[in-house]
């Protein structure tokens, strides 16, 4: 295109800027946004190669309110916002300000597919609004610190990560070569798959650190983090596992082939090698040779788009790229857990392979071999030119956990003793990371309920994974062809009753219940049919984000030994919930405990998950208690639906409401005595308590009580007032 074709095009892509009038001169910042735009396109063409195919919005410049004060300005599509220090006046930090927030305005018209990479936003900005002159003048930064201090604060709003931003951009002369390609990139209109990380932007090659990441199999969350687990590294034979997964057929088995050196992967080979012995082994020859034959699978298959999803930094061209002999592409360790988590849910099989990695693979015949037992693993080494070690890797899944450890300059065979070292620490620190599995939604519309991941969402559909759409999505359909998982984040769940929705932080699949039928003469109604029925859909999380979610639900407000007493209870009782659902696990309703999803954990929930498991083998009862008086009508109607007509002489004792009633059998009538739990009245009537007396009048039952709950078991209220320790306050509920 020539400069006047793309003088015309640019002219006619220019915004209209509309003021208010609240940030003046207004005709002087209209023309400065101008010529601000014109600029940045010009930069944008010189750049990209091109001038975007759409004509941009009109945007609004007004004055800021309520900006932080480290701010100057600030935005979002079609609209900027102004700090005007002097009215009149366009002085110099409003202009750059002016400058740095059109900047983002030009790259979510020119390159909307980047909107949700901050970094490439705000480098985007500094460099073409003026800024780096400015922090140019700064105190000396290393270049390692910049790089820290960007991990702690990817979203770069801070004036330290913008410092930091600079020292990496000024670690190159002229416009940043990463940006250019970035550019290119919008305007070729390519899939943004992976965000700019701060390697790519100071264009340095292969950089290497010392990791620890650790993470939970069930909540996702990550449990124990050290060192540059958001950096980006060549990751060596770590992705193997994932081409064995990403292939459609049986891998072949293999001959060796003894005169080609990556064929050399430990003594005593077999003379048919099986994916099984090269992924213990970690054989190169044996997935060179998979690629040769022409049956590999291109890409990681199906687990390519996962790999993209955490990270990848790009599609491997061949064989030797995924199985990293080459060191062209990058992964960061927390992507790397993150995957795993998603494999081990998806091919157990894999993982059981895996196990054999200590007993007769690569980390094999060492002194902390022994320490592998139920743990698969996988070790991966990158090398430089001369084949010393510049990385080594090792990943780590059992029942829990997965762990990832990247040493620089070691073997993994140096550094096996830290995984089981490093498992045993996290175990230490946080008890109650096993599985805990619920019965959630169960008194919602199954079609009424909706998820979304935040993260990166897959489905497992016989173990293959398929990609989630990012956008709320009916529950219901994804599970019934089975799990659902949601990498770094938990999922949203939402509903008409709850509409802003709640945090899920663990894994839904598809389990109905057995048919249910109320025992005859059992009065009840539709909302606790369907809590004692239970959901079809199950949850799994930890249980220690279980249990902290339970005491938030049922009292929120709980401090000190009496939420460490109802926390205990809680884990209790998701151990031995066969009284409430035979065969199947806790509910999350108040027929079982309440469970509104992923809380906070407190200090009290891990004191309670410490210690040792409660001497009772049933379930133990609780409810709010207390002392507060209360009364309730309710409509005779109602009341006598559930007791029947003829009631009379009503009492309440020993958890059970007492009565006459009178009937009638054969033309004879007489009175008999009758009784019910008492929780079904409570429950039916939704009253706060098992009540004290009823008043019956003609249309009309009076109830009067005390306190909130059913009344057995622990006391909550009696709890927070008895000032006993948990021990106590848990004997003195159970004691028999």
């Amino acid at each position: 295109m020539g400069w006047a074709a793309v003088t015309v095009a640019m002219l006619a892509a220019t915004p209209v800027f509309l003021t208010r009038g609240d940030v003046t001169p207004e005709a002087e910042l209209r023309a400065e946004a101008e010529s601000t735009w014109k600029a940045l396109e010009a930069r944008y063409v010189a750049e990209a190669g091109g001038v975007p195919g759409r004509a941009p919005m009109n945007i609004s410049l007004h004055r800021g309110v309520g900006m932080l004060p480290s701010r100057n300005g600030q935005g979002r599509p079609g609209t900027v916002e102004l700090r005007q220090e002097t009215p009149g006046v366009l002085g110099e930090r409003l202009r750059v300000a002016l400058r740095h927030e059109l900047a983002h305005q030009l790259l979510w018209w020119a390159c909307p597919a980047s909107a949700e990479d901050r970094l490439f936003h705000e480098a985007f900005a500094l460099v073409v609004s003026g800024e780096l002159v400015e922090w140019r003048e700064a105190p000396y930064q290393s270049l390692t610190s910049a790089s820290a201090e960007l991990a702690r604060n990817p979203d770069v709003d801070t004036p330290r990560a913008r410092r930091a931003l600079a020292r990496v951009l000024n670690e190159s002369t002229g416009f940043p070569r990463a940006l250019t390609r970035r550019l290119k990139q919008c305007q070729d209109g390519a899939r943004w798959a992976v965000p700019l990380s701060v390697d790519e932007l100071a264009g340095v090659a292969h950089v290497v650190a010392s990791a620890t990441v650790v993470l939970s199999r069930h909540s996702g969350e990550v449990l124990f983090s050290e060192g540059d687990i958001r950096t980006a590294m060549p990751y060596g034979s770590t992705l193997k596992p994932f081409v064995v997964a990403g292939s459609a057929a049986p891998p072949p088995v293999l001959s060796p082939r003894a005169e080609v050196p990556e064929w050399v992967c430990g003594e005593r080979l077999p003379g048919k090698v099986d994916a099984k012995t090269a992924l213990v082994r970690s054989c190169n020859g044996y997935f060179l040779d998979w690629e040769g034959q022409g049956s590999a699978p291109r890409a990681f298959g199906p687990w390519g788009a996962v790999l993209a999803a955490v990270g990848l930094s790009g599609e491997p061209l061949d064989m030797a790229d995924a199985i990293g002999l080459q060191s062209t592409l990058r992964l960061s360790p927390w992507g790397l857990a993150q995957a795993y988590r998603l494999l081990a849910e998806a091919r157990p099989d894999l993982m059981e392979v895996l196990a054999g990695s200590a007993a007769r693979g690569t980390l094999a015949e060492l002194p902390a071999s022994k320490a592998y037992a139920g743990v698969a693993a996988k070790t991966g080494t990158v090398r430089d030119a001369e084949s010393r070690p510049r990385l080594g890797w090792i990943v780590a899944v059992d029942g829990d956990l997965v762990v990832v450890v990247a040493r620089p300059g070691k073997m993994p065979r140096a550094f096996a003793h830290e995984v089981p070292e490093v498992l045993a620490k996290v175990r230490k620190k946080r008890s109650g990371l096993e599985a805990a599995r619920v019965q959630v939604l169960g008194l919602v519309q199954p079609s009424a309920i909706e998820a979304r991941c935040q993260g990166a969402g897959f489905l497992l559909e016989e173990g293959t994974p398929r990609v989630i759409p990012e956008d709320f999505a009916k529950l219901e359909p994804l599970v019934q062809k089975g799990a659902v998982v949601c990498l770094g984040s938990p999922w949203r769940v939402r509903f008409p009753d709850a509409p802003v929705g709640r945090d899920y932080a663990g894994i839904f699949t598809n389990s109905p219940p057995p048919p249910f039928k109320l025992p005859a003469g059992v009065p009840t109604s539709p909302n606790a049919f369907r809590a004692r029925r239970g959901s079809d859909f199950l949850f799994r999380t930890t249980r220690l984000q279980y249990t902290a979610g339970v005491v938030a639900a049922e009292d929120a407000s709980l401090k000190g030994e009496a939420r460490v007493a109802l926390a205990r209870v809680v884990a209790h009782n998701e151990r031995h919930a066969h009284s409430r659902h035979a065969g199947r696990p806790v509910c999350d309703t108040t027929h079982c405990q309440t469970f509104l999803g992923t809380v906070r954990i407190q200090p009290e929930e891990e004191r309670a998950l410490a210690a040792p498991p409660l001497r009772w083998r049933e379930w133990l009862p609780f409810s709010q208690g207390g002392q507060e008086p209360w009364s309730e009508t309710r409509l005779r109607e109602r009341v006598d639906s559930l007791l029947g007509l003829g009631v009379t002489a009503v009492r309440f004792a020993d958890g059970r409401v007492h009565y006459v009633r009178t009937k009638r059998e054969g033309g004879a009538v007489f009175d008999a005595a009758e009784s019910l739990p008492c929780e079904l009245l409570r429950s039916a009537l939704k009253l706060p308590a098992c009540p004290r007396t009823a008043h019956f009048g003609e249309r009309e039952v009076s109830f009067e009580g005390r306190g909130q709950g059913h009344g057995e078991g622990l006391d909550v209220e009696a709890a927070k007032a008895s000032g006993l320790d948990a021990g106590r306050i848990l004997e003195r509920a159970y004691a028999r």
